[in-house]
């Protein structure tokens, strides 16, 4: 039965946002809190301590970094967020994106807005981004490692000593399947079937979420850490890197100071003679060139202009910010479909990777607790209410029209493409010189031409598998392309201006429904602000082992290699100290 076209329209809003909120297994069971007996508040935390490594940043390579070098060598880890444990929004696949919705101070996810006008977010809980995303996982391809310069055994060898722990095969039903066989009949072939390895054709993922719907984030990789060796300190807030300067040739990064939730100072000082010994920022994309800004190694001009006394005169700290564009089609259904993850890949050999997911979770939700995600009318990024136009009568007209819809009207899912790379930069600059503000930041979507490219190709791959015989089942034979992709055009999915029959030019498509899909990185990249060993050029103790580093997104999804690297880059640290025989501890 055809829908009124205008309760088509709010439908599509609000489905999708079911599908990019929920998507998953429903499950009530929560992940049971850890023994982590090195796990403390940093309201504890002594005014002045001292350690071999110290890490800012217990994020998805915070942690298994921590984890690794604590076998051989006292370590801090630093996290301003609190414990992912006990937090059913994380850890429950079923509330995935309450927690991206939560803009509360004490939230577990920070919100930003790109200087492009696009709405994202960044982690501030133990564990990162792994906290937040949809929780697929695929490695790197392998020409991503060689360029890299890292070693293959150890990459492979990091890879599987993560995927112990947070790596899971997903069950793939009727909606799944239909994407993936019209990916096929689309020619994205071959069919790789399940794998973690990066593979061009059409395959089936991992997923961070085990068979009960429990989220295994990076902070679970802490099991494999000495607790007798490790101290981590939460809602620790680290405001600059200490640096020894006189008598040095270079400036010597030798400890931190931060402040704990009541505002009290703390420092953590590396211990003395120790030549392997380092401060490690591993803060995230936005987290580490802010840092390094912070404490006087960036842009002298932009520091001077903050007052902050220059380090380092380093003009490539903030600089290669990139963010791999997202695009999506929402396609209603008339047969009901699974709530799934993000399963199912197409990775084309033009430069486009193709995902989807699915799902009706309002459906299963009492009326009275329809918060509808970050997609709120109230907060969210894809409201049908913009967020200058959210007074409280568009707020209250809004939330009465989405609690009276149909359940029919969530029943749908949708598929997406996100280029590779990008080629397009932009840069991140300081707002204040408070490390909890957000700094600015510009991604520049779509600047080089084949960026756009990328997108177009994504596109009309998806148009193919919504037209395919295998997807049939699952989309209204009167909803044509065309509609669908203006009806998806018209959310305010972000706050760049409008235009209208968007269907007409899939270039206009992609730069009017530019969304993240929190793949950022950039900012300390290898080669410009790092080395190859992830040492800060022109200072000494000081590296940056995160996505800030990379030129380019590893994969599909990062945060595989993000785990890995923080894993790979312990052991090779490791091997440093054995060699030095420092201490006769190794």
């Amino acid at each position: 039965m055809k829908m009124d076209l205008g309760l088509r329209k709010l439908a599509l809003f609000v489905a999708f946002a079911s599908v990019l909120l929920f998507h998953g297994f429903s499950s009530s069971h929560q992940t049971a809190t850890p023994e982590y007996s090195f796990m403390h508040d940093a309201t504890s935390a002594p005014p002045i301590s001292y350690y071999d490594y110290i890490i800012v940043g217990g994020g998805t390579a915070g942690c298994p970094l921590a984890a690794t070098l604590s076998q051989k060598a006292s370590v801090l880890l630093l996290e301003r967020g609190g414990s992912p444990y006990g937090n059913p929004n994380i850890t429950d696949l079923s509330a995935f994106g309450r927690a991206l919705s939560d803009v509360s101070p004490a939230s577990p996810s920070q919100r930003f807005v790109s200087e492009d006008g696009v709405i994202n977010a960044r982690a501030r809980v133990l564990g990162g981004g792994s906290c937040l995303n949809a929780g697929f996982y695929s490695r790197a391809e392998s020409h991503y490692a060689a360029a890299a310069g890292w070693d293959a055994r150890l990459v492979n060898e990091s890879y599987r000593w993560v995927e112990k722990v947070v790596a899971f095969e997903p069950p793939i039903k009727q909606w799944q399947t239909a994407v993936r066989d019209g990916l096929l009949e689309a020619g994205v072939e071959p069919d790789n079937g399940f794998t973690y390895d990066h593979l061009p054709g059409t395959k089936i993922g991992g997923t961070i979420f085990d068979g009960e719907g429990r989220r295994h984030t990076a902070a679970d990789l802490l099991r494999f850490a000495n607790p007798k060796r490790l101290t981590v300190m939460l809602h620790a807030s680290v405001h600059r890197i200490l640096f020894r300067t006189k008598g040095k040739k270079r400036p010597l990064a030798h400890g931190v100071v931060f402040r704990d939730a009541s505002g009290n100072k703390h420092k953590a000082y590396l211990n003395r003679g120790g030549r392997h010994n380092d401060v490690i920022v591993s803060s995230g994309a936005l987290g580490s060139p802010q840092l390094l800004m912070l404490s006087g190694v960036g842009p002298s001009d932009h520091l001077r202009a903050h007052n902050i006394s220059v380090v380092l005169d380093q003009p490539l700290v903030g600089q290669g910010m990139s963010d791999n564009p997202m695009n999506a089609i929402f396609v209603p259904s008339p047969a009901p479909v699974e709530v799934s993850l993000i399963q199912v890949v197409g990775i084309t050999k033009f430069g486009s990777y193709i995902e989807a997911a699915s799902g009706e979770p309002f459906t299963a939700m009492s009326p009275a607790n329809r918060d509808f995600g970050m997609f709120s009318p109230k907060i969210g990024q894809l409201s049908t209410v913009p967020p200058k136009q959210r007074t409280p009568e568009a707020l209250s007209q809004a939330i009465n029209s989405m609690q009276t819809l149909d359940p029919a009207v969530f029943r749908g899912g949708f598929i997406l493409e996100k280029i590779l790379g990008p080629i397009s930069t932009g840069h991140l600059s300081l707002k204040t010189k408070n490390p909890n503000d957000n700094p600015s930041v510009t991604f520049n979507y779509f600047k080089e031409p084949q960026d756009l490219e990328r997108c177009v190709g994504g596109l009309k791959v998806i148009e193919t598998v919504i037209e395919s015989r295998a997807f049939s089942s699952f989309r209204y034979s009167y909803l044509s392309l065309p509609m669908l992709l203006n009806m998806t055009a018209s959310a305010p999915v972000n706050l760049l201006p409008k235009h209208a029959n968007v269907s007409t030019s899939l270039e206009q498509f992609c730069k009017d429904t530019v969304m993240t899909i929190w793949h950022y990185h950039g900012g300390c990249q290898i080669g410009k602000v790092v080395d190859s060993d992830y040492r800060v050029s022109g200072v000494d103790s000081l590296r940056v082992i995160d996505g800030s580093t990379f030129i380019y997104s590893p994969g599909t999804n990062p945060q595989a290699t993000v785990m890995m690297l923080g894993r790979y880059m312990g052991v090779k640290m490791l091997q440093e100290r054995m060699r030095s025989g420092k201490n006769g501890m190794i």
